[in-house]
């Protein structure tokens, strides 16, 4: 992809989660093409070690999404260095196996972090973006997202809670968010624009950190899981085609080409029909205002 990718010199990219896996992979690709990365990261000494392996510019700065106030003070301290920026990639996510756990503010934590902390970085950046030349969104999606459903009565999850199947409902609403920022973006007559792209079945740590307090049952379920997924670098290519291929129109969504879109290279991907509903689509939006207190293109 590198190869392929326009030219980035001169361009400022945020990746989210850059110290590992797929952001670390499209940090790196980014920087080989002369952008200049900023790697946002909840660890900043595993974020530093990461910088170091990257041939190009990158900066580190500290981010945990599942907190308002990190999300607020990344975004000022941000805004004052870079009054510009050309790519926000909303790439970080958790994938919790186990208990309920929740955020400092009592949020469901992957909800917290793999939507409402992006939805509240996205409108404090949005100012940032709109003053690029041709800037734009990425929402990391998951093929989750289609068996998932968004309950407005439940959206933390308080009843019921099974962990994976709170894992798909955030990885849902990332994809509404992205679809809706999309619509509301070009309603307000904005140049940005958002697009999405998901990874498919990749190797990366998130599935061994998931499992890894379930003894052998979790042992044998990475087994699985990694046995029949794509390295890392594939994973990565739908997200940065959504980045950086000129071509590119806003609302797109990018997997992987191959069966049940698992792995392969890049082509269009499929929405379930609950991702692209306008209503569903309104009301997430304002759900996520109220849970966030961060409000942009209304």
């Amino acid at each position: 992809m590198s190869a392929e990718m326009p030219d980035q010199r001169g361009r400022i990219a945020v990746v989210t989660g850059a110290n590992s896996g797929l952001g670390l992979v499209t940090a790196k690709a980014l920087a080989r093409r002369g952008a200049r990365v900023v790697l946002a990261v909840r660890d900043t000494a595993a974020g530093r070690k990461a910088a170091r392996g990257i041939d190009g510019e990158a900066e580190v700065r500290e981010l945990d999404l599942a907190s308002p106030a990190s999300v607020r003070t990344f975004a000022t301290r941000l805004s004052t260095d870079h009054p510009v920026l050309d790519l926000l990639i909303n790439n970080a996510g958790t994938m919790l196996i186990g208990p309920r756990r929740t955020s400092a503010g009592g949020l469901e934590l992957q909800m917290a972090t793999n939507m409402l902390g992006h939805f509240a970085l996205t409108g404090l950046l949005l100012p940032n973006l709109a003053t690029a030349r041709a800037a734009r969104v990425v929402n990391v999606s998951s093929i989750t997202h289609r068996s998932a459903h968004l309950d407005f009565d439940d959206l933390m999850f308080e009843r019921g809670y099974r962990a994976m199947s709170a894992y798909g409902r955030s990885k849902l609403a990332a994809t509404v968010f992205g679809v809706e920022l999309e619509r509301r973006l070009r309603a307000s007559g904005s140049t940005v624009v958002s697009v999405l792209a998901h990874p498919g079945i990749t190797r990366t740590n998130l599935t061994p950190r998931a499992w890894q307090h379930r003894g052998r049952l979790g042992r044998l379920a990475t087994w699985a899981i990694l046995l029949t997924a794509q390295p890392v670098q594939q994973g990565a290519l739908p997200q940065l085609h959504a980045a950086t291929a000129p071509a590119v129109r806003g609302g797109q969504f990018f997997g992987p080409s191959g069966r049940g879109e698992m792995r392969g290279n890049v082509a269009e991907a499929r929405f379930s029909e609950e991702a692209t509903d306008p209503n569903i689509g309104r009301r997430l939006w304002a759900a996520a205002e109220e849970l966030t207190g961060v409000t942009y293109l209304r």
